[in-house]
C-alpha cells in the first residue's frame, strides 16, 4: 500500500484549513508556512480540491480558501480521491497483469486491502481529526513557530507526520 506525497500533502493542507477555518479565509501562503509545502504545489492541489467542490476560493484582501462544506461532511477518502491519488496496494495498479500478463496469486488479497483502506478513510472526517488532542497540540506548536518566525527550522513537524 502506497500513499504518495500528493495524497499526504492534500490531507495535511485540508486539515490545516479545517483547523484555521474559524479565522476566515486561509491563504495558501499561511498553509505553506505552517506545513512546509511549496506554494506552487499547494496551488496545484487546491485547483483539484476546488474542482471537486471541497474548497472554495475567496478573492480580494483577506482572501484565501474556505471549506466548501462542514468538516463533518468531508472525509479523508474524498480528499485523496480529489487529487487522483491511488490507494491501490496491488503491484499491477489494479490491471490484473501482475504475473506474466495475468492475475498473480495474491492480486485479489491486495485488491481487498485497497478497498478496506478506502473504506477506513471514508469513515474518517476532517471533524474527527480536528477533535483529536494530538492534532490540536501540533497545531498550537506550528502556530507558535510561525508567529515567532521559526517555521523553516529543522525541528518543524508537520501534521502529516502524526497521520
Amino acid at each position: 500500500m502506497r500513499l504518495t506525497t500528493k495524497g499526504r500533502y492534500a490531507v495535511t493542507a485540508m486539515l490545516d484549513l479545517a483547523l484555521h477555518c474559524d479565522q476566515g479565509p486561509v491563504s495558501l501562503a499561511d498553509i505553506s508556512a505552517r506545513q512546509g509545502i511549496s506554494l506552487s504545489y499547494l496551488e496545484q492541489l487546491f485547483a483539484r480540491l476546488r474542482y471537486f467542490k471541497l474548497v472554495k476560493s475567496v478573492r480580494g484582501p483577506g482572501g484565501g480558501y474556505r471549506l466548501e462544506g462542514s468538516t463533518k461532511d468531508i472525509s479523508i477518502a474524498q480528499v485523496v480521491d480529489a487529487v487522483s491519488e491511488s490507494l491501490d496496494a496491488t503491484r499491477c495498479e489494479g490491471k490484473g497483469n501482475c504475473h506474466e500478463g495475468e492475475v498473480c496469486l495474491t492480486h485479489h488479497l491486495w485488491e481487498d486491502l485497497s478497498a478496506q483502506i478506502h473504506r477506513f478513510l471514508s469513515e474518517i472526517t476532517l471533524a474527527d481529526l480536528v477533535a483529536r488532542n494530538d492534532i490540536q497540540a501540533v497545531r498550537q506548536r506550528q502556530d507558535m513557530r510561525v508567529a515567532s518566525g521559526h517555521h523553516h527550522d529543522e525541528t518543524h513537524i508537520a501534521i502529516s507526520e502524526i497521520l
